[in-house]
């Protein structure tokens, strides 16, 4: 077996909690009934897998949601709505990050979008004040910068052949057993890292320090 050199983070559900349920409730809160048909953690419809490509702006999305709302809503609305999902980041898991770099390349690879960018940016700068969340990979990869988005196979060979490393020297870490499928079919070493679980505890169960 190929010695493990790189450890490949997604983030959501990872290294901050998110609950999906929280948006269903405020959206319905400003008309929108049935959003959990339209976005889930195992389902995205067009209008969410474009913003999450960066193909839509942050303003396009909105527009559209406007168009479809049973009753006039704002931008702010709609921003405060979509953002209820983000949770907080796991302190412990963060700092695990750091105890992981000197032995391995670490890399982040994740489904999101400009509005969840900058709103969970903002949120870590106010926990760890003197570092942003990128300073703790070698390189982040997010899909609205990318163009592209997991579970399809591009997004993997994307960072695969940006960084320079190879799938069978790479563990990729996710919360959602799809994402975790295709990395498996590209050679990469996997763990589904179910509910409950932490990766601070993951590191010590698999001995990678």
């Amino acid at each position: 077996m190929a010695t493990l050199r790189n450890i490949l983070f997604d983030l959501g559900g990872v290294l901050i909690d998110i609950d999906y349920q929280r948006p269903v409730i405020e959206f319905a809160k400003i008309g929108f009934a049935d959003f959990d048909t339209h976005y889930s953690q195992h389902n995205a419809d067009e209008l969410f897998i474009r913003l999450e490509k960066g193909e839509i702006s942050p303003e396009q999305f909105y527009q559209i949601l406007q168009s479809s709302a049973s009753a006039p809503v704002s931008f702010t609305q709609l921003e405060q709505a979509w953002n209820s999902i983000l949770l907080d980041f796991r302190p412990d898991s963060i700092s695990m990050l750091q105890k992981l770099r000197p032995k391995y390349k670490t890399y982040l690879l994740s489904n999101t979008n400009a509005i969840h960018h900058r709103a969970f940016s903002d949120m870590f700068e106010n926990m760890v004040a003197e570092l942003a969340l990128d300073d703790f990979f070698d390189k982040s990869y997010y899909s609205h910068l990318i163009g592209k988005r997991k579970p399809d196979a591009e997004a993997y060979q994307f960072v695969l052949d940006d960084a320079g490393i190879r799938a069978e020297e790479t563990l990729f870490i996710d919360d959602t057993r799809m994402n975790i499928e295709a990395a498996a079919a590209l050679g990469f070493r996997v763990h589904e890292l179910k509910k409950g679980e932490k990766i601070e505890k993951l590191v010590k169960d698999m001995n990678l320090i």
